[in-house]
């Protein structure tokens, strides 16, 4: 495994409980960050500290990402037990069930948007202001090919990614002389705990418009996220990365 260099820095990682987060924490941990992670399921996030305490320090709390009030509590308490925030990873999504637009509840398309988009925009308005300060630090944005492309019967996800491409873009600009740099992943599905919201068809038809024809691994994912976490990526920031397995068209 090639390695990535983040040695005394500390990274805060959201919904790192498990698949794409874990990996990503794993990952960091490897390479010599201390991470946190956030997670709203209490069972799940003590299982993933024990895994991964044997790597390095390790933090948890549990959040929920849709209330301001508690990043903000979440924020303060890392500052208090860790002292700084390098790095902000904003992972947590959920898919929100598959189904065409007009039979989607209006309560399940706004949670959707709340989770994925509202989140990761109450997680930035909460810590950009310490890296600001810092004058360092890095944030990666996990979207979708979804996003790019627009999957049918899952609008709600879909949206939520776009909006998160778009969040990324106009914040690195925001950022751009701050020393801090934002880019967004778009990843092709990988088996994680979200296909058990997914319909067999959805899942399927995601499988067929890759090329590679197969589902991109978490450990890969892992490592590109790294990379952007990095003082190795420097002159990168509004940026999509592409690791669709060749489905992306631009």
């Amino acid at each position: 495994m090639n390695t990535i260099d983040l040695k005394g820095r500390t990274a805060i990682v959201t919904g790192g409980a498990r698949g794409i987060g874990f990996a990503a924490a794993q990952k960091m941990l490897a390479s010599g960050a201390a991470v946190a992670l956030w997670d709203i399921d209490a069972a799940a996030l003590a299982k993933a500290a024990a895994a991964l305490a044997k790597l390095g320090r390790v933090h948890t709390a549990i959040v929920e990402l849709t209330d301001a009030a508690d990043v903000g509590k979440a924020v303060a308490s890392h500052l208090r037990d860790v002292g700084k925030i390098d790095i902000l990873v904003n992972n947590a999504g959920i898919t929100g069930g598959n189904a065409p637009l007009w039979e989607l509840k209006p309560e399940v398309w706004r949670r959707v948007i709340e989770v994925n988009l509202v989140a990761p925009y109450l997680v930035c308005h909460a810590v950009v202001p310490h890296m600001i300060k810092a004058k360092y630090g890095r944030i990666v944005n996990v979207a979708s090919i979804a996003g790019k492309e627009g999957n049918p019967n899952a609008s709600h996800y879909s949206a939520s990614k776009a909006g998160l491409i778009g969040l990324t873009k106009s914040l690195a600009k925001e950022l751009a002389t701050n020393g801090i740099l934002v880019n967004a992943i778009t990843p092709a599905a990988a088996k994680t705990e979200m296909f058990s919201q997914m319909t067999k068809q959805h899942i399927d038809y995601m499988l067929s418009k890759i090329p590679m024809n197969r589902f991109v691994l978490v450990e890969e994912l892992a490592a590109m996220i790294a990379w952007l976490s990095s003082e190795d990526c420097s002159f990168s920031t509004g940026a999509v990365f592409d690791i669709s397995g060749g489905r992306a068209t631009y």
